[in-house]
């Protein structure tokens, strides 16, 4: 019996960030589920008052009216609907239950990752957003960057304004080169340089880049996004990827009220297991015999994930499992969990790399369906990126105002 306050202990440590509003709202709701709840079986038993009454009449009036209250409170209809009322009492408590779990879970990861970085961060409060986009860009790929900023992504007041007014928040992600001493090396100083002119970076203090290190990468993203805003959705897209926020942002607004979401083009590729050729899967094996193709999971040029779906993947990063691939890799730590996934085919609209007088995604802005994304399957982004960027923006672009005009948080 001494047990249990050192276990109280263990789960309330010292320096725990306290609930916050949201947190006590789902406990307060909790609560009165759990009322509900009682107030219903209660109702199911009968009263001593009422067994006596009905134990002390024999005949009369007032037995046979008694009794028949009691036949009633028999009746299969009435214990059906008692019934019922008690299941809704406990869905509405596991939804409370979850949504509470929900906002902890977002309190540990930030806590997690903030308690790193010193106590200035940990006691920031997160900004709350619409949606975080992180685009996965490298050292080597400043000119893709520049083609970025000079169609979709916005730059100086503009890209501020965005983010107070509408709450789209957009930052390219890039770690570190792993170059020892103060300030790394120069590919290090040269992405700060970038930075101080136009405050549009995410950098991962605690990740090395590397091709075969992007699942890591996006556990980091993930980790690092969660503790700096409060985003009710989180996209990773590649610098190589045209993007029309106002058509993205308004698409996964539709699901904002819905628990636990995973948005983007769903695909299930084969598993290669030669050796030597591009997305080569080492763990082959585990996908099963010999020319089996992957469970099926969000192609990773772009995908979003819900606010619940960024924490659980911040909470717990340490132990979730990286394959050679990092959108398998996504797949693979959504797959066991209860997710809803969204095949949305407007995410990736093909940019053919032949010089042909109209686009699919530029026919689709013609019949009034804007992409909210558009790259070519065979280059894993849009061909020759840096040259055709611009192109893309003309012919599919929905338009500077149509940004403004999409859903609001």
């Amino acid at each position: 019996m001494m047990a249990q306050p050192q276990l109280e202990k263990k789960l309330l440590p010292r320096g725990r960030a306290p609930l916050t509003g949201k947190a006590v709202a789902a406990l307060c709701v909790a609560s009165f589920a759990v009322g509900l709840l009682l107030s219903g079986r209660v109702s199911l038993l009968p009263s001593a008052s009422a067994s006596s009454k009905v134990k002390a009449t024999s005949d009369g009036s007032a037995g046979c009216d008694d009794n028949r209250k009691l036949g009633e409170s028999h009746d299969p209809k009435g214990i059906m609907n008692e019934v019922s009322r008690t299941h809704h009492a406990i869905r509405s408590l596991d939804k409370a239950v979850s949504s509470l779990e929900m906002e902890l879970a977002v309190e540990r990861a930030r806590s997690g990752v903030a308690g790193g970085a010193g106590a200035d961060v940990s006691s920031r409060v997160p900004q709350k957003a619409l949606v975080v986009i992180g685009i996965n860009t490298a050292f080597s790929s400043k000119k893709r960057r520049d083609s970025l900023r000079e169609t979709w992504v916005p730059t100086g007041e503009k890209l501020r304004r965005l983010e107070k007014e509408k709450g789209i928040v957009i930052r390219f992600v890039i770690g570190r080169s792993g170059t020892a001493g103060a300030g790394g090396g120069p590919a290090d100083r040269a992405i700060d340089a970038e930075e101080a002119d136009n405050k549009d970076f995410m950098r991962l203090e605690d990740h090395v880049e590397g091709y075969h290190e992007l699942s890591s990468k996006t556990r980091i993203y993930f980790a690092t996004a969660v503790a700096t805003w409060d985003a009710d959705f989180y996209v990773k897209v590649d610098d190589d990827v045209h993007v029309n926020l106002g058509m993205l942002t308004t698409r996964l607004a539709k699901y904002r009220a819905r628990p636990r979401v995973y948005v983007g083009c769903m695909k299930s590729g084969p598993v290669l297991s030669q050796r030597g050729v591009k997305y080569h899967e080492p763990e082959y094996w585990k996908f099963g015999d010999v020319g089996n193709k992957y469970f099926r999971h969000a192609t990773g040029q772009i995908y979003a994930v819900s606010k619940d779906l960024a924490a659980y993947i911040s909470v717990n990063q340490p132990i979730l499992h990286r394959y050679a691939n990092e959108d398998v890799s996504l797949g693979a730590w959504l797959i066991g969990l209860e997710v809803e996934h969204v095949d949305d085919r407007s995410m990736c609209c093909a940019t053919p790399p032949a010089a042909v007088r109209f686009v699919d995604c530029e026919w689709k802005k013609r019949a009034g369906n804007v992409c909210a994304a558009s790259f070519d399957w065979s280059c894993s982004g849009v061909c020759r990126s840096v040259d055709r960027m611009k192109l893309i923006h003309n012919a599919c672009g929905e338009g500077q105002e149509a940004v403004w005009s999409a859903a609001a948080t």
